[in-house]
């Protein structure tokens, strides 16, 4: 054990010492409070990590540690831990205010782990640049980048996103929200609701709600629009949903109850995935012609 070369035991020790890291930190500081690297925190966490991982693989020659983080015997021992948390928050009720496992994304060991793949990602990504050729490596580039990016701007992303509930009322314009712990904040965005609508099956149970509302923006840009349960209306940054109303009026409900989400990373999120799909195809394709160029 730990003569080199380095092999999978190495790696699932490093692996699981991150897990019991993670606990120790669960149990004396308590969960990652993403709220700390709100913007522009997170920016320039992006910026010293990304600094961090160049030098880590200028290192390399130098320091065999940082080598072994770019090989697959460093990469399939932490798909594996990420694998089985992952597993494991799917399984389980997540909730803001839970704890350890019923809120994974603030549970330490889910988080170093993630980091831990994320820096093993970069530095595969780095060391198959340097020897690139353009046929056998953009496939692989596209789908280990791709990950890379989503994986990291979704992490320091998270801090930004914004989840609100707002309770509208008939004819009287709302600006005001409620956080998931409950806590008031302005916006810069107020909602009239002119018509909550609901639709019936025969039974009486309800098939379809939505509201008519009048968005007004800061800019002047006010117009009217249908809020849907499964079509959001999109404004500035927030997506605008149907979420509830008043269940003891029924049909006649003045109020109506809508979630707005901000997500600002999210469109850095979608470049990562279409990336890997990319890949995904492009393997496909140089897969498929390699075999023809055999027949």
């Amino acid at each position: 054990m730990w003569t080199k070369p380095w092999k999978l035991n190495e790696g699932f020790l490093i692996g699981g010492g991150l897990i019991v890291t993670g606990l120790m930190l669960e149990l004396v500081v308590g969960p990652v409070v993403w709220e700390a690297l709100a913007w522009p925190v997170n920016i320039i966490v992006l910026a010293v990590l990304l600094i961090l991982l160049v030098m880590a693989f200028l290192l390399q020659r130098r320091v065999y540690a940082l080598r072994f983080m770019g090989t697959t015997h460093a990469a399939v021992p932490a798909l594996c831990y990420a694998v089985v948390l992952t597993a494991i928050m799917g399984l389980t009720r997540q909730t803001v205010n839970g704890t350890w496992i019923n809120n994974m994304l603030t549970f330490w060991p889910f988080v170093l782990i993630y980091v831990w793949l994320a820096v093993i990602l970069s530095l595969v990504v780095l060391r198959r640049l340097r020897h690139f050729q353009l046929r056998r490596d953009i496939p692989f580039l596209l789908i280990h980048l791709g990950l890379f990016i989503s994986l990291v701007c979704a992490t320091l992303g998270s801090a930004d996103m914004q989840r609100l509930k707002m309770i509208t009322v008939a004819d009287e314009p709302e600006w005001r929200a409620l956080r998931p712990e409950g806590t008031i904040v302005e916006l810069p965005i107020a909602i009239e609701l002119k018509q909550f609508i609901m639709e019936q099956y025969d039974d009486g149970s309800p098939r379809r709600f939505a509201s008519d509302i009048i968005v007004l923006t800061k800019s002047g840009k006010n117009f009217s629009a249908t809020v849907d349960v499964n079509h959001p209306v999109e404004v500035e940054g927030w997506k605008i949903y149907q979420y509830g109303y008043d269940t003891s009026m029924g049909v006649q409900s003045k109020t109506s109850i809508l979630e707005l989400v901000r997500d600002p990373w999210l469109p850095a999120v979608y470049v990562g995935i279409w990336m890997m799909l990319l890949g995904a195809v492009c393997m496909f394709v140089v897969g498929v012609r390699n075999k023809r160029g055999k027949e």
